[in-house]
Parts: C-alpha cells; structure tokens; sequence
C-alpha cells in the first residue's frame, strides 16, 4: 500500500482566521485530523465529508494521548495510506514538540511537511495591546518555556542571563511556575517594579489579562485565580497596553453569538459578528429545500409555465429568489415571458436579488414584511389581476389572503421548503450547558421554531431551560413575537427586518 503524508501544522494561536493559507489548504485535503486544545475547533468546519477526526489534546491536569503515543498514531495512520493533519495550537517548532512527531515520521519513511504557524508568543501580546519590540523601549525579545519537564535533556532555564538582558521575556506554559519564574529574574536583578502581564486564552472569546510588576503580579494572579493556558509577558513594552489594547475595544468581544439561519445566507451575519469582536457559532437550523409533494411540484411547474399570464410576481424572501430562478433554469423557461408581469420585493436584499438578476422591482416598503408590501403597492392594485406568489410551505398567509380580498386572482406555490436541520447541535448543546453562548439570534419566526425543534430532536427535554442565560436578539417584531409566544426572553429587536440592523441594534444596547 502506498504510504500516505502527515501534515505538521501550526493552527495559530486560537483565532481561526490566523491559520496559513498552507495550513488551511492541509486541513481540506486530509483524510484525518489529529487536534488538540489548542487548535479553535471552528477550523474543523472546512474538512472534507467523512474526514476522521481524532482528539488527543493535553489538559494542565490530564493527557489524552502521551508524546509517544500522538508519534506513533501519525505513523501509523500515514502508513495505511491515509493523508493525515496533525494541527496544534501556535507555531508547532515553537515549544510544540513537532521535532519529536517529525524524527518518528523520518525514521518510518512517512513523507511529512511542516507547515509553520503564527506563535502564540507575539501573537497573543499583540491581540492584548502589547507589541514584544518597540523602539522606545527595546529591540529583542527571548521566548522561554514556562514548563519544565522533569527527563528533559537539555539544561534549565538560564535565569541569570534573562534577568540581565535588556529585551522583552515571554514565558509560555508558565502560569504554574510563575512563583519560581518572579522570584528567579528579581534575584538575579530584575527590577521589582518591571512590569508583568498574562494573557489568557489570547485570541479566543475568552480572552483575559491581568497586569502588574514582578512584586505583585503573582498576589495579583492568585486573587484572580487566573488559570492557564496563559502567555507571560516582562517587560517595559507591557506599558503600552493600556493605550494600545484594541480588542476589547470592539463593541462585540467577549460575545458568543449563536447563528441560526440557513447556511447559504449565515455568513453575512458571522462576517458582521467577527468585525465587531464577536465570535459567531453557526447553527443552521433550517435546511430550504425544494417542494418534497409532488402535487406541489406540479402546482409550482403549471405555475412557471403560465408566466406570461400574470400581471404581478410578488417575492417574500432572498430564498425564494433563489429558488424560483433555479426551477426556471431547469425547466428551460425563459424569463422573458414574464414580461407583462410587475415585480415587488418585501425588503431591500429580496429587492437587490432581483437586481442581480437583471429584474427592478416597483418601491420598496417602509415595513420589510407582507403588510409593508401590500401597503406600497396596493394603489397599483386592479381588481382582477393576476398575481404570483413563489413563497416558502410556512409563509403566513396574510399577502394571498389580502390581495383576493381586493379582487386579484392569486396564485400561491411553495417555491422551496423549509425543515429542521440538526447538523452541528451536538457542539451547540456543550456551549450552552458550560454558558459560552452569550446571545442567540433569530432572522426569521422559523428560526426559533426550527431551533426548539432541533434541540428537542436532539434529545434536549427543556430547551428553554437551556437557553435561560443567553441574550435573544431578533431581526423584526413578527420573529419577536414568535420568540416570546414561545417562551424566549427577548432583549433586542432590530429597527428594521435586516441584518444590519439587527447587529446595529445589538451595538446600541452592549
């Protein structure tokens, strides 16, 4: 059989968009994954279907694997001719024992590559306020090992030298030892007042500093109870972080937000969350299909085919779109024999989907929702008329019900279905019991039934139990009044039926 790769690959320090792009293009290629702690486990999203992952993270107290352990997996799995990535947190030359993992490889003939990452040691004081160099203050760093390993070979941390030069010290592994690591620099001169500052959990939602000077950072550390995985900082150059912070200046950081729309519409709300500091958990609880009846088949097809007929094609949604334009493409339907027909949108992104499409819709509604719509459009309205509606199988029926009150002859087709998904609820239902999710949105009143749907599917007994500490955030009073009528304790509600104002609301309130 021929030997597979193993991939040697620094994750970075937490922040998944500071993988590599090598790195990146390693973890889409394997057939199995070996990950630790360290590595943000968002990165496991971009694996192929069916790639195997396997865990073998070290906690402070507890090993999955040991050292030797991890070496031989990767030689084995590589062996059987899979491709294998080894992601670890940080920078993997850089205290990360990627010598050992790669000798073990060499000598069994396991072609490997390592695949360097941004190291935690300058990455972490960066995301802190803290840069390790500044010309003011000094012009060279020293990374040192806070651990020490009982059979190691090499000798012991050279204290006496460290306190001596002029640079910034960066310690990592070292809040266990910190007593040893202070005590040590001010006995071999390190000025007392120098100052001090650790970095927990650098570059995650979790992200905390605590500062002061080699006198009292450990008093300071033990008050706090400030635990690892920590990076110490030593040195003048801490001075700067209370002018330079930047992070936690972001109106959203230190917030967990739940997404729980479709997944070809969740990126825009995740890339919004992100710029503003926050880390956005996507739950994509609804998966839109198209019609599964075959008598709705028919009636959305019998529909297409007549388009010619209509004297209006009202569009609720970016989906139904989406949807409608496929269903013409496969049917070969050209969309020209609709030219007789008016278009109307309920809201601006239906509206510029549209556009895309080559297709100007009448004036939008002041109220992105039905009763907006039919408020825009109704002097246009003939008694008469013919009007198509291509919707989702749980739209409310107030637009079709409306419009033949004022004599329109309608024509509602379930364009595309909307059912439960419970893809990636496993890892949401961990959050939610450790209460790392800190707000839950909702862009549509299928949103919050799809998701109590999912969590009960997945074997929750109290979803709303669960969910009694996170924050609910919802795009409009109608998804509002679907969260409340449901149990949910809603705190923020979008100005207007958009995603931007519903994070533009969610800054108003932080």
């Amino acid at each position: 059989m021929k030997k597979g790769v193993v991939y040697l690959v620094g994750a970075g320090p937490g922040d998944p968009k500071l993988i590599t792009l090598r790195g990146l293009e390693a973890i889409q290629r394997c057939d199995v994954i070996v990950y630790d702690r360290l590595a943000s486990p968002r990165l496991l999203k971009h694996l192929k279907p069916g790639a195997e992952k396997i865990f073998v993270g070290k906690l402070p107290d507890k090993h999955m694997l040991k050292q030797n352990e991890i070496n031989q997996l990767l030689v084995d799995l590589a062996l059987q001719g899979k491709t294998v990535t080894r992601l670890k947190g940080g920078d993997p030359s850089v205290f990360g024992r990627v010598g050992e993992e790669a000798e073990l490889l060499a000598e069994n003939g396991v072609p490997f590559e390592i695949v360097p990452g941004i190291t935690s040691a300058i990455s972490v004081p960066a995301y802190a306020g803290i840069p390790v160099t500044h010309r003011d203050f000094t012009s060279s760093f020293s990374i040192v090992t806070g651990h020490e390993y009982k059979n190691k070979t090499y000798t012991a941390v050279n204290y006496e030298n460290l306190a001596g030069a002029s640079g910034t010290i960066i310690f990592l592994m070292g809040v266990a030892n910190l007593e040893t690591i202070t005590t040590e620099l001010m006995k071999w001169g390190k000025p007392p007042d120098t100052p001090v500052a650790l970095i927990r959990w650098g570059t995650w939602m979790e992200q905390e500093t605590i500062t002061g000077t080699l006198a009292d950072i450990l008093e300071k550390v033990r008050a706090a109870n400030f635990q690892s995985p920590a990076v110490t900082i030593v040195g003048e150059v801490v001075r700067l972080r209370e002018k330079l912070a930047w992070v936690e200046k972001k109106p959203l950081f230190g917030k967990r937000v739940l997404v729980t729309r479709a997944r070809s519409q969740a990126s825009e709300l995740s890339a919004m969350v992100e710029e503003l500091g926050g880390e956005p958990v996507e739950f994509p609880v609804i998966r839109l299909q198209p019609p599964s009846s075959e008598a709705e088949q028919q009636k959305r097809d019998d529909a297409l085919r007549r388009l010619a007929e209509y004297d209006w094609v009202l569009f609720t949604s970016v989906n139904g779109v989406s949807f409608f334009f496929d269903r013409l493409k496969e049917l070969r339907i050209d969309i020209r024999t609709m030219n007789k027909a008016r278009i109307a949108a309920v809201g601006p992104k239906t509206a510029e989907a549209l556009e895309e499409r080559g297709l100007l819709c009448e004036q939008l509604p002041s109220k992105f929702q039905a009763e907006g719509l039919l408020e825009s459009i109704k002097p246009e309205l003939k008694p008469g008329q013919k009007a198509l509606l291509p919707t989702a199988d749980i739209a409310r029926d107030v637009l079709p019900n409306e419009l033949a009150e004022l004599g329109l002859a309608v024509d509602e087709i379930d364009i595309y279905e909307n059912v439960v998904s419970t893809d990636g609820g496993e890892e949401v239902i961990e959050l939610l019991k450790q209460k790392a999710l800190h707000i839950i949105s909702f862009t549509s009143s299928s949103t919050v039934t799809n998701l109590l749907k999912a969590l009960e599917q997945l074997g929750v007994e109290s979803p709303l139990e669960l969910m009694a500490g996170c924050e609910v955030a919802c795009i409009g009073p109608l998804t509002a009044e679907t969260a409340r009528n449901a149990g949910l304790n809603v705190k923020y509600v979008a100005d207007e039926a958009t995603v931007r104002s519903l994070v533009d609301r969610l800054i108003q309130q932080k």
